[in-house]
């Protein structure tokens, strides 16, 4: 398998002040990395990493020459009530070529209509993106990371506040995403759907506490350090 990311003794820092320290661990082509660890941990810190947003002050964090990467956050920061469709924001995924408020013409528009269908809304593609559900502006913000065909997607904390079917619907587009060998990193509290979705995990503290497969990181006393629990005796 082709290592995507790997991460070896890397250490985060905001200025001169790391945050995050003892980072390790590999990332291969199809496969999903689950960030876990309660707030303030060092996940959405580590994503920033991997934009290029936030300084490695030790160590290395390495991805292939040409690597491109999409980056789903959590919000998009946009008025309710400006008047950008479904298709737009999409399109916004493709910016380099269609400018900044992401004007589709005729030779994008497959693109946009192919990444649509992926996340199931090819329906919505007219509507106005402030009018749809928070689940659904999710999902479109997911086929705004797709249409570039990344190497690498970064998923901040994708399921929180969702309805069952759009849970389901992002495990789905998940799944299908690493079958097309996209590596994921995905930020999420949510134990029990990266254990769905998710090959591989790192236990975050403001350091590494574990990282390897979903059944080696998730045992209950390396989760408790994590969270900072007490085990009773």
């Amino acid at each position: 398998m082709t290592a995507i990311l790997q991460l070896a003794g890397a250490s985060l820092a905001y200025g001169r002040k790391i945050v995050v320290t003892g980072l390790e661990g590999t990332l291969n082509e199809g496969e999903a990395l689950a960030l876990i660890g309660p707030n303030g941990s060092g996940k959405t810190t580590l994503l920033r990493a991997l934009t290029g947003a936030v300084r490695i002050a030790e160590g290395s964090i390495t991805m292939p020459a040409g690597a491109s990467i999409g980056y789903v956050p959590q919000h998009l920061n946009l008025d309710a009530t400006f008047p950008i469709t479904a298709s737009q924001v999409v399109a916004m995924g493709l910016r380099a070529q269609t400018g900044l408020l992401g004007k589709i013409r005729s030779r994008h528009r497959e693109r946009v209509n192919k990444a649509l269908a992926q996340v199931g809304l090819a329906s919505r593609a007219n509507e106005r993106f402030g009018d749809l559900s928070g689940g659904q502006q999710q999902r479109i913000l997911l086929a705004r990371a797709l249409i570039a065909n990344p190497t690498l997607l970064l998923l901040d904390e994708p399921f929180n506040g969702l309805d069952e079917p759009n849970r389901k619907a992002l495990e789905e587009i998940i799944t299908r995403a690493k079958a097309d060998g996209i590596g994921i990193v995905v930020s999420t509290h949510d134990i029990s759907l990266a254990q769905k979705t998710c090959d591989k995990a790192v236990l975050l503290a403001g350091r590494q506490v574990a990282y390897g497969r979903l059944d080696e990181v998730l045992r209950d006393e390396l989760v408790d350090v994590a969270y900072g629990k007490r085990r009773s005796c």
